[in-house]
């Protein structure tokens, strides 16, 4: 078995257009959410999300290439070679250069929840609803499919291995990277991008989650209040989480910076209902990775927390952590980025395992903001403010619709 490490991250989010632009937003407490601008909300009662603000496709794709593909694909295109160029392995995001042979034998595995969904629902508006209807894009099916998003990553980057798009739910980001792992530790040579990307802001989605009960009501950037009594609904969002795996020797032969571990990986399904989960499946999940990385429940010293602001999902978080930590859960320190990005969907859980990983490497937890009222069913150790804090062992959950759970495991490497 390999040792796996992070040699690179990338990332657009609702909080900045590069990865440490998103962290030091969030060491700092920032908020992402804002009033929906894609589309008139005046007729609905859903008003704020996460946008990404001045984000520019054309650093990263040609003017044709931008019209052919959904959005999310541009995102996930963004974060890669930002991800790559961290991870040394190209020289700039306009020639890329390759600066290694590792990437003739990489590999790509990016989840999206919804893809290219909102494409699909302009296509539908412009050909069939508008004043003048208009064809149907020769590209539009090409463009709005999940596995797009790793396709044009390889062709954009030059990765002529391993392929794969995954599409499950929320936890879509945190799955492609928990497999991504598993190739990597299983022996395969090349390094691996992985993460999430999605761009669901559209009207479909919005209304689509909002009279399904899941969205916040609230209309301003305090709508997303994970562990709050007063917390009625997540916010969606946009944007995108890549990470370069490799294993730990070609990381060092190359002399690459290392960000830090994957150790463990649980993957687990309630089988039990579309929309409620349970406390069982997301428990087995955490114990899964925490058993993979060969560890028990008194290794560890932080938990990333899926926490989307909903309030069956984040006490039924709570519960889990409970029924894994026992006693010790009221000491472990556990915060939710979604209090400042919303839900980026299958992006979110890449970008808290991004998180994660700085967390442990600087020393600092992200708050959880808009937590003024603790809700007495989250009784837990929640970081409000940022917190220093020396962390060798880390979990980041992430959980989605249909009762899958998806956990990682993180280990800190000392320089």
């Amino acid at each position: 078995m390999k040792q796996v490490v992070v040699t690179g991250i990338g990332a657009v989010s609702p909080l900045g257009n590069s990865f440490y632009e998103s962290w030091n937003a969030a060491k700092a407490g920032l908020s992402g959410i804002c009033p929906v601008t894609r589309f008139d909300t005046s007729e609905t009662r859903w008003k704020v999300a996460g946008e990404i603000k001045g984000f520019d496709a054309g650093g990263y794709l040609s003017k044709k290439e931008i019209n052919r593909l959904d959005p999310f694909v541009h995102y996930a295109v963004a974060a890669a070679i930002m991800a790559a160029e961290d991870a040394g392995l190209i020289s700039s995001n306009l020639s890329l250069v390759t600066l290694h042979s590792l990437l003739n034998y990489g590999g790509v595995i990016i989840g999206s929840s919804r893809g290219g969904i909102s494409t699909l629902e302009g296509s539908i508006v412009n050909s069939h609803l508008g004043p003048r209807p208009s064809r149907v894009s020769a590209y539009l099916m090409t463009s709005t499919t999940i596995s797009m998003a790793s396709s044009c990553v390889a062709q954009k980057i030059g990765i002529h291995g391993y392929c794969l798009g995954i599409s499950n739910a929320c936890a879509s980001g945190t799955n492609a990277i928990g497999e991504a792992y598993r190739l990597v530790r299983s022996g395969y040579k090349g390094p691996v991008l992985c993460g999430g990307a999605e761009a669901p802001l559209c009207r479909i989605c919005v209304e689509g989650y909002g009279v399904s009960g899941a969205l916040s009501k609230i209309k301003d950037f305090s709508a997303s209040r994970p562990f709050d009594r007063t917390r009625d609904g997540f916010v969606l969002s946009e944007g995108a989480c890549i990470l370069v795996l490799e294993n730990y020797e070609s990381a060092m032969k190359r002399g690459a910076r290392i960000y830090g571990e994957i150790i463990g990986y649980g993957n687990t399904t309630d089988a039990f209902h579309q929309t409620i989960p349970t406390p069982h499946g997301e428990a087995k999940a955490m114990k899964l990775a925490i058993e993979d990385a060969g560890l028990n429940s008194e290794d560890l010293y932080y938990i990333n927390a899926h926490a989307t602001s909903t309030p069956l999902g984040d006490k039924t978080e709570t519960e889990a952590i409970k029924m894994v930590f026992g006693e010790k859960a009221g000491k472990i320190p556990v915060s939710s980025l979604k209090s400042m990005t919303g839900h980026m969907l299958a992006a979110s859980g890449a970008l808290e395992a991004a998180f994660t990983l700085l967390s442990m490497k600087e020393g600092v937890i992200t708050p959880t903001i808009n937590l003024k009222e603790h809700d007495p069913e989250c009784d837990l150790d929640h970081v409000k403010q940022t917190r220093e804090a020396e962390i060798d062992v880390a979990l980041s959950n992430s959980f989605g619709f249909g009762g899958v759970n998806a956990v990682l495991v993180f280990r800190r490497m000392v320089d």
